[in-house]
């Protein structure tokens, strides 16, 4: 995330967490998140595999990403190159909670896996009507704010 544009520290916390790409076997899951005013996306790089193996968990607010890749070596067999892994891969993040983890959706096609979360509700930009008048304060009558101190301008005209 090279932009920042939400609550500060937020997408900090992800960030960092998305530099630490490694499990415990040191095997590398390779990510990207980007983020528009609706949503946090996430890809994930697991080519070669199920789509079955593929878990994905949110608790609070820890995203868990585990995968299994089983050895393609039939058993009995002598392996003469094994370089791609195999095993199990977890990948966890810390999300902010201006996300709706509720109503995200995951998509795996070509070996990529697609996460949108969307933001809640508070955390999206609203525009505020201005109105006329003056203010309605609750418990009393509509009072006028006070008028800015400094110099002021003569009207134009």
């Amino acid at each position: 995330m090279l932009a920042r544009n939400g609550a500060p520290g937020d997408l900090d916390r992800l960030t960092q967490d998305l530099a630490q790409v490694t499990d415990a076997a040191g095997t590398v899951i390779p990510a990207d998140a980007w983020r528009d005013d609706e949503a946090l996306y996430l890809q994930f790089d697991l080519p070669g595999m199920d789509r079955a193996g593929i878990e994905l968990i949110t608790e609070r607010d820890t995203l868990t990403l585990t995968a299994e890749r089983p050895s393609p070596v039939p058993a009995g067999a002598r392996p003469v190159l094994t370089e791609r892994p195999t095993g199990r891969f977890t990948r966890r993040l810390t999300l902010s909670d201006a996300l709706d983890t509720a109503s995200a959706e995951a998509a795996y096609d070509n070996g990529v896996l697609t996460l949108r979360i969307p933001l809640a509700a508070h955390a999206k930009p609203r525009r505020i009507a201005v109105s006329g008048g003056a203010p309605k304060i609750p418990g009393g009558p509509a009072k006028q704010l006070p008028a800015p101190s400094g110099p002021r301008s003569a009207p134009a005209g």
